[in-house]
Protein backbone atom coordinates (compact mmCIF):
# COMPACT_ATOMS: atom_id res chain seq x y z
CA UNK A 1 0.00 0.00 0.00
CA UNK A 2 3.22 2.36 0.53
CA UNK A 3 4.23 1.26 -2.15
CA UNK A 4 2.00 2.09 -4.12
CA UNK A 5 1.12 5.49 -2.82
CA UNK A 6 5.09 6.50 -3.49
CA UNK A 7 4.65 5.39 -6.70
CA UNK A 8 1.38 7.53 -7.69
CA UNK A 9 3.08 10.45 -6.25
CA UNK A 10 6.29 10.01 -8.22
CA UNK A 11 4.18 9.60 -11.12
CA UNK A 12 2.18 12.98 -10.02
CA UNK A 13 5.68 14.80 -9.89
CA UNK A 14 7.16 13.67 -12.78
CA UNK A 15 3.84 14.73 -14.58
CA UNK A 16 3.98 18.13 -12.95
CA UNK A 17 7.75 18.96 -14.01
CA UNK A 18 6.72 17.78 -17.50
CA UNK A 19 3.68 20.42 -17.54
CA UNK A 20 6.10 22.97 -16.58
CA UNK A 21 8.44 22.56 -20.09
CA UNK A 22 11.26 24.05 -18.38
CA UNK A 23 12.55 25.23 -15.05
CA UNK A 24 15.89 27.06 -13.02
CA UNK A 25 15.97 24.67 -9.89
CA UNK A 26 17.23 26.44 -6.57
CA UNK A 27 19.62 23.05 -5.58
CA UNK A 28 21.48 23.44 -1.86
CA UNK A 29 22.41 20.17 -1.85
CA UNK A 30 20.02 18.17 0.41
CA UNK A 31 17.56 16.02 0.58
CA UNK A 32 14.81 17.37 -0.71
CA UNK A 33 16.28 19.55 -4.08
CA UNK A 34 18.40 16.29 -4.47
CA UNK A 35 15.70 14.34 -5.34
CA UNK A 36 13.67 16.98 -7.06
CA UNK A 37 17.25 17.89 -9.34
CA UNK A 38 17.49 13.78 -10.31
CA UNK A 39 13.66 13.65 -11.13
CA UNK A 40 13.97 16.83 -13.21
CA UNK A 41 16.98 16.29 -14.77
CA UNK A 42 15.64 12.95 -16.10
CA UNK A 43 12.22 14.08 -17.11
CA UNK A 44 13.53 17.71 -18.72
CA UNK A 45 17.11 16.84 -19.47
CA UNK A 46 18.29 20.05 -20.65
CA UNK A 47 15.49 22.06 -19.91
CA UNK A 48 16.34 22.14 -16.35
CA UNK A 49 18.89 24.41 -14.99
CA UNK A 50 20.16 23.31 -11.44
CA UNK A 51 21.75 26.89 -9.41
CA UNK A 52 22.88 26.57 -6.34
CA UNK A 53 23.42 30.16 -4.75
CA UNK A 54 26.48 30.76 -2.50
CA UNK A 55 25.95 33.16 0.49
CA UNK A 56 27.30 34.50 3.82
CA UNK A 57 24.62 32.48 6.05
CA UNK A 58 25.58 29.19 4.30
CA UNK A 59 29.25 27.25 5.14
CA UNK A 60 30.97 27.49 2.06
CA UNK A 61 31.65 23.67 2.19
CA UNK A 62 27.84 23.05 1.47
CA UNK A 63 28.92 24.70 -2.32
CA UNK A 64 31.19 22.36 -2.93
CA UNK A 65 29.05 19.40 -2.06
CA UNK A 66 26.10 20.53 -3.68
CA UNK A 67 28.65 20.90 -6.93
CA UNK A 68 30.14 17.65 -6.10
CA UNK A 69 26.78 16.00 -5.92
CA UNK A 70 25.10 17.66 -8.88
CA UNK A 71 28.38 16.15 -11.08
CA UNK A 72 28.02 12.51 -9.41
CA UNK A 73 24.45 12.76 -10.89
CA UNK A 74 25.16 13.65 -13.94
CA UNK A 75 23.15 16.71 -13.90
CA UNK A 76 23.39 18.33 -17.72
CA UNK A 77 23.56 22.01 -16.27
CA UNK A 78 24.48 23.44 -13.21
CA UNK A 79 26.35 26.70 -12.36
CA UNK A 80 26.87 28.62 -8.77
CA UNK A 81 25.96 32.15 -8.51
CA UNK A 82 27.07 34.35 -5.46
CA UNK A 83 25.04 37.28 -3.67
CA UNK A 84 25.64 39.34 -0.39
CA UNK A 85 22.56 38.53 1.74
CA UNK A 86 23.82 41.05 4.92
CA UNK A 87 23.71 43.81 2.48
CA UNK A 88 20.12 42.97 1.55
CA UNK A 89 18.09 46.27 3.86
CA UNK A 90 16.83 45.26 7.64
CA UNK A 91 18.04 41.46 7.08
CA UNK A 92 21.17 42.25 9.75
CA UNK A 93 18.27 43.47 12.50
CA UNK A 94 17.35 39.54 12.27
CA UNK A 95 13.71 40.45 12.90
CA UNK A 96 11.02 37.94 12.62
CA UNK A 97 10.88 38.53 8.79
CA UNK A 98 14.46 37.65 8.41
CA UNK A 99 13.76 34.42 6.14
CA UNK A 100 11.25 35.89 4.34
CA UNK A 101 13.88 38.97 3.45
CA UNK A 102 16.16 36.29 2.48
CA UNK A 103 14.14 34.02 0.06
CA UNK A 104 12.56 37.38 -1.36
CA UNK A 105 15.87 38.67 -2.52
CA UNK A 106 16.91 35.44 -4.03
CA UNK A 107 14.07 34.03 -5.56
CA UNK A 108 13.73 37.63 -7.36
CA UNK A 109 17.21 37.40 -8.84
CA UNK A 110 16.43 33.37 -10.00
CA UNK A 111 13.61 34.61 -11.62
CA UNK A 112 16.06 37.37 -13.37
CA UNK A 113 17.88 34.82 -14.42
CA UNK A 114 15.47 31.84 -15.44
CA UNK A 115 14.32 34.96 -17.93
CA UNK A 116 17.65 35.39 -19.42
CA UNK A 117 17.76 31.80 -19.79
CA UNK A 118 14.44 31.30 -21.23
CA UNK A 119 12.92 28.96 -18.71
CA UNK A 120 9.36 29.38 -17.71
CA UNK A 121 9.65 28.99 -13.83
CA UNK A 122 11.60 28.64 -11.03
CA UNK A 123 10.70 26.17 -8.41
CA UNK A 124 12.40 24.39 -5.39
CA UNK A 125 12.51 21.84 -2.43
CA UNK A 126 9.47 22.89 0.05
CA UNK A 127 7.32 19.74 0.85
CA UNK A 128 4.28 18.71 1.87
CA UNK A 129 5.65 18.57 5.65
CA UNK A 130 7.20 22.44 5.41
CA UNK A 131 3.86 23.71 5.03
CA UNK A 132 3.28 23.49 8.68
CA UNK A 133 6.56 24.71 9.83
CA UNK A 134 7.30 28.00 10.81
CA UNK A 135 8.52 29.70 7.49
CA UNK A 136 8.12 32.89 7.01
CA UNK A 137 9.91 32.43 3.42
CA UNK A 138 7.50 30.35 2.04
CA UNK A 139 5.51 34.09 1.68
CA UNK A 140 7.93 35.19 -0.51
CA UNK A 141 7.80 32.03 -2.40
CA UNK A 142 3.83 32.55 -3.02
CA UNK A 143 4.41 36.64 -3.71
CA UNK A 144 7.12 35.85 -6.32
CA UNK A 145 4.72 32.62 -8.13
CA UNK A 146 7.72 30.05 -7.15
CA UNK A 147 6.68 26.63 -7.95
CA UNK A 148 7.50 23.66 -5.13
CA UNK A 149 6.78 20.65 -6.96
CA UNK A 150 7.55 18.16 -4.06
CA UNK A 151 4.82 19.82 -1.98
CA UNK A 152 2.39 19.48 -4.81
CA UNK A 153 3.13 15.97 -4.89
CA UNK A 154 2.22 15.78 -1.76
CA UNK A 155 5.62 14.16 -0.53
CA UNK A 156 6.60 14.22 2.71
CA UNK A 157 9.88 13.95 4.59
CA UNK A 158 9.94 10.50 5.17
CA UNK A 159 8.92 9.80 1.65
CA UNK A 160 11.52 11.63 0.18
CA UNK A 161 14.03 9.64 2.34
CA UNK A 162 12.78 6.79 1.45
CA UNK A 163 12.12 7.84 -2.18
CA UNK A 164 15.75 8.37 -2.28
CA UNK A 165 16.99 5.69 -0.66
CA UNK A 166 15.67 3.48 -3.88
CA UNK A 167 16.86 5.69 -6.12
CA UNK A 168 20.09 5.09 -4.69
CA UNK A 169 20.68 9.14 -3.63
CA UNK A 170 23.39 9.18 -0.93
CA UNK A 171 21.95 12.30 0.43
CA UNK A 172 18.61 9.67 1.72
CA UNK A 173 19.75 9.91 5.32
CA UNK A 174 21.72 13.63 4.75
CA UNK A 175 20.50 15.31 8.57
CA UNK A 176 18.60 18.19 7.83
CA UNK A 177 20.01 21.90 7.65
CA UNK A 178 19.53 25.44 7.71
CA UNK A 179 21.25 28.34 7.12
CA UNK A 180 23.60 29.92 9.97
CA UNK A 181 21.51 32.88 10.56
CA UNK A 182 18.91 30.07 12.52
CA UNK A 183 21.36 29.97 14.86
CA UNK A 184 21.41 33.27 16.56
CA UNK A 185 18.46 34.89 18.47
CA UNK A 186 15.53 37.30 16.78
CA UNK A 187 16.79 40.68 17.86
CA UNK A 188 20.38 39.94 18.00
CA UNK A 189 22.15 41.94 15.44
CA UNK A 190 23.73 39.42 12.47
CA UNK A 191 27.18 39.83 11.59
CA UNK A 192 29.88 38.34 9.34
CA UNK A 193 31.80 37.79 12.05
CA UNK A 194 29.17 36.08 14.11
CA UNK A 195 28.22 33.33 11.27
CA UNK A 196 32.19 32.41 10.53
CA UNK A 197 32.13 31.73 14.53
CA UNK A 198 29.21 29.28 14.40
CA UNK A 199 30.70 27.84 10.96
CA UNK A 200 33.81 26.87 12.55
CA UNK A 201 32.20 25.59 15.97
CA UNK A 202 29.89 23.50 13.63
CA UNK A 203 32.74 22.23 11.83
CA UNK A 204 35.09 21.07 14.89
CA UNK A 205 32.43 19.57 16.37
CA UNK A 206 31.24 17.53 12.92
CA UNK A 207 35.33 16.56 12.76
CA UNK A 208 34.80 14.57 16.00
CA UNK A 209 32.24 12.48 14.88
CA UNK A 210 29.03 13.83 15.76
CA UNK A 211 26.38 13.43 13.04
CA UNK A 212 23.84 16.57 14.05
CA UNK A 213 25.57 19.65 15.60
CA UNK A 214 23.19 22.85 16.29
CA UNK A 215 25.72 25.60 17.93
CA UNK A 216 23.32 28.37 18.92
CA UNK A 217 25.15 31.17 19.33
CA UNK A 218 24.66 34.05 22.09
CA UNK A 219 27.64 36.50 21.99
CA UNK A 220 30.03 34.34 24.22
CA UNK A 221 28.18 31.24 25.21
CA UNK A 222 27.20 28.75 23.05
CA UNK A 223 24.19 26.16 23.31
CA UNK A 224 25.01 22.94 21.65
CA UNK A 225 22.43 20.72 20.12
CA UNK A 226 23.08 16.89 19.69
CA UNK A 227 21.30 13.92 19.07
CA UNK A 228 19.86 13.17 22.30
CA UNK A 229 21.97 9.52 21.94
CA UNK A 230 25.38 10.89 21.20
CA UNK A 231 25.49 13.33 24.52
CA UNK A 232 26.39 10.64 26.67
CA UNK A 233 29.18 9.24 23.99
CA UNK A 234 30.36 13.35 24.59
CA UNK A 235 30.95 12.22 28.13
CA UNK A 236 32.25 8.31 27.93
CA UNK A 237 34.78 9.53 24.95
CA UNK A 238 35.87 12.34 26.46
CA UNK A 239 35.09 15.02 23.56
CA UNK A 240 33.14 17.14 25.82
CA UNK A 241 37.42 18.68 26.41
CA UNK A 242 37.86 18.69 22.79
CA UNK A 243 34.99 20.46 22.50
CA UNK A 244 35.48 23.37 24.91
CA UNK A 245 39.26 23.90 24.15
CA UNK A 246 38.15 24.47 20.52
CA UNK A 247 35.15 26.62 21.45
CA UNK A 248 37.15 28.95 23.42
CA UNK A 249 39.97 28.98 21.05
CA UNK A 250 37.09 30.25 18.67
CA UNK A 251 36.34 33.14 21.71
CA UNK A 252 33.23 31.36 23.34
CA UNK A 253 33.23 31.66 27.20
CA UNK A 254 30.47 29.14 28.11
CA UNK A 255 30.16 26.50 25.92
CA UNK A 256 27.09 24.50 27.12
CA UNK A 257 25.50 21.21 25.86
CA UNK A 258 21.06 21.24 25.94
CA UNK A 259 20.36 18.50 27.42
CA UNK A 260 16.84 18.07 25.70
CA UNK A 261 19.14 17.56 22.68
CA UNK A 262 19.11 19.07 18.67
CA UNK A 263 14.93 19.85 17.65
CA UNK A 264 14.00 21.42 14.89
CA UNK A 265 13.39 25.07 15.31
CA UNK A 266 14.25 25.54 18.84
CA UNK A 267 15.12 29.16 18.36
CA UNK A 268 11.43 29.38 17.10
CA UNK A 269 9.45 28.80 20.35
CA UNK A 270 9.35 31.74 22.05
CA UNK A 271 7.44 32.94 18.47
CA UNK A 272 4.86 30.33 18.66
CA UNK A 273 4.49 31.01 22.30
CA UNK A 274 3.04 34.38 20.77
CA UNK A 275 1.34 33.51 18.27
CA UNK A 276 3.33 34.07 15.60
CA UNK A 277 2.83 31.91 12.48
CA UNK A 278 4.43 31.99 8.36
Amino acid sequence: MYRTSIDKKIKRLRKILLNMESVLLAYSGGVDSTLLLKVANDVLKDRCLAVTVGTETYPKKRIKKAVNLARNLDILRHKVIDMKILEVPGFVNNSENRCYLCKREIFQNLLDLAKDEGLRYVIEGTNYDDVSDFRPGIKALEELKIRSPLKDAILTKGEIRYISREMDLSTWDKPPFTCLVSRIPYGVKITLEALQMIDEAERLIHELGLRQVRVRHYGDLARIELNRNEIPWVFERGLNEKIVSRLKELGYTYITIDLEGYRRGSMDIKLKEKGVSS
